[in-house]
């Protein structure tokens, strides 16, 4: 049971190996890209009549042929987590993939025509995974919304208040900007964008001075403190996007190093280097032995001084008699 086990588990590491290799590949992205610029080219084709009527057959053929392709990509996507296949569904981008291929083979959409073209034109979106500064772009759009959301609270709130004021002061000088609450938010949304603002300010001159000090408070709410706000709400989003593609990255390739590196080479390393330390101190220490052994201890006779007479050695290390080893002074 163990062994099938054993053998199971190097059967899907191998087969994940060899479709994570084609996958990363930098051919394989680049051919990926280019079908999907061709699905976008001939749903543009599709949209003439007299193309599709003359090329019909050819149209549905090479239809069917994109839908191979992408299926057949999307499976070597799922070979590639074979090994782990729950870090495939971590990942949103293939689940947004699996969701745009599986759906056409369903037969409620298969029989929608509507459906099955945004589901085509859903096919564009992926070009997302190999432009690295789109997918950041809408991560980080993804999440801005949440400020966003505050952005679009304000600036309703701000638009009923002077949409009231407005129907207050303008309403029966001006009743085609300002007749109701619906004209005169539709007239304060435009004025946004600083569309018209010339006419809208000469029309409520001719009402009232004090019109002035209406347009212009809104004007610099509207159109410059919250269109910042908006602004900066965004380029925060896109930092914490980076910074999140940034950390994703370096998560994948801490994944990637223990499989490059086996824990049993590794293991083996560091015996090897273990090994070679071991000897490295053998050496020392007979070195060391080797020359202690050149100068001999203290004789039995040696006095408490420690000066202690020695015997002569000659340079090869042979002892010299006391007769040879020069004259004696009494």
């Amino acid at each position: 049971m163990t062994d099938d086990t054993t053998t199971g588990l190097t059967t899907r590491q191998a087969l994940a190996e060899r479709c994570r290799a084609l996958t990363e590949a930098r051919w394989f992205a680049i051919l990926v890209f280019a079908l999907i610029l061709a699905n976008a080219v001939v749903l543009g084709v599709e949209t003439y009549a007299g193309v599709v009527h003359r090329w019909q057959e050819v149209l549905k053929f090479v239809e069917h042929s994109f839908l191979v392709a992408f299926t057949v990509e999307i499976l070597l996507r799922v070979c590639a987590h074979a090994d782990r296949p729950r870090d495939f569904f971590r990942d949103p981008w293939n689940l947004f993939d699996l969701a745009v291929v599986v759906s056409v083979f369903l037969p409620v959409v298969r029989e929608n025509g509507t459906i099955l073209r945004l589901l085509r034109l859903a096919r564009v979106l992926r070009t997302a995974r190999f432009l690295p500064q789109l997918r950041v772009f809408l991560v980080a759009v993804g999440r801005s919304l949440p400020g966003t959301f505050s952005f679009l609270l304000i600036g309703a709130l701000l638009l009923y208040v002077y949409a009231m004021v407005g129907w207050v002061f303008f309403a029966d000088n001006d009743p085609g900007h300002f007749g109701s609450l619906g004209r005169a938010v539709l007239t304060l949304f435009l004025l946004m964008t600083l569309d018209g603002l010339g006419d809208a300010v000469r029309a409520g001159l001719e009402i009232s001075r004090w019109s002035i000090v209406y347009y212009a408070s809104y004007v610099l709410l509207a159109s410059f403190v919250l269109v910042n706000v908006l602004i900066g709400v965004v380029i925060s989003s896109l930092d914490e996007a980076r910074e999140l593609e940034r950390e994703q990255e370096s998560q994948q390739e801490e994944a990637r190093r223990p499989a490059e590196q086996p824990p049993a080479a590794t293991a083996e390393e560091a015996g090897r280097e273990l090994r070679e330390r071991i000897m490295a101190a053998r050496r020392a220490l007979d070195d060391l032995e080797s020359s202690l052994q050149r100068f001999p201890g203290p004789t039995p006779g040696g006095d408490d001084t420690g000066l202690d007479q020695r015997v002569p050695v000659t340079p090869e290390g042979a002892r010299v008699p006391d007769d040879c080893s020069g004259p004696r002074t009494g």
